[in-house]
């Protein structure tokens, strides 16, 4: 059950409402925006960043999804990955594959810019202040800087999802199918 109880439509501000109507277009986050509309600047502006960062298409999907399906597998929060797998899967890997994140060892469905990506994640997420300058120089290979400082931030800003969504116990919608992490 969701700590804080989601606000209704007529309970929101019209700065929440024009918010949660945008990020309804971006995905099935209503759970999230209606208790996130308790603090309207929260809202407006995680809204307007995803959804920009999503228009601008600097960083490619597949490695994006891979980046937040293992930072929510690392953190266990089921809200996450349950909305994140399915959008691996739209990206070309299997529930099967999804599932063995963040193992990347051996894993058929990975190239090495797969394997450098979910590396990174885990890094940023478990060990960001002990990490070695060879851990971002790898990612050059497949990635410019700009989508280096995007992923950066898409993975720390997924480890802040994940906190608030189990902080607060964020249930998931119903539209969205259930995956543990």
């Amino acid at each position: 059950m969701t700590r804080i109880p989601p606000l209704s439509d007529q309970e929101m501000t019209a700065d929440a409402r024009a918010s949660h109507a945008a990020l309804g277009a971006y995905g099935p986050f209503d759970n999230w925006a209606r208790v996130a509309a308790y603090c309207p600047p929260v809202l407006n502006h995680v809204t307007g960043m995803l959804t920009t960062l999503r228009e601008q298409e600097n960083l490619p999907r597949r490695a994006l999804e891979l980046a937040m399906v293992t930072v929510s597998k690392l953190n266990a929060c089921d809200y996450c990955v349950s909305h994140h797998t399915p959008l691996l899967s739209v990206a070309g890997l299997s529930p099967e594959g999804a599932s063995r994140l963040p193992d990347v060892e051996d894993h058929p469905e990975l190239d090495a810019c797969d394997k450098a990506v979910v590396r990174y994640a885990e890094a940023v997420t478990i060990r960001s202040g002990r990490m070695k300058d060879a851990e971002v120089a790898d990612l050059r290979e497949w990635f410019t800087d700009a989508q280096i400082v995007e992923l950066t931030w898409r993975i720390a800003l997924c480890g802040a999802f994940n906190r608030f969504n189990d902080a607060l116990q964020i249930q998931i919608e119903p539209e969205v199918e259930p995956v543990s992490a």
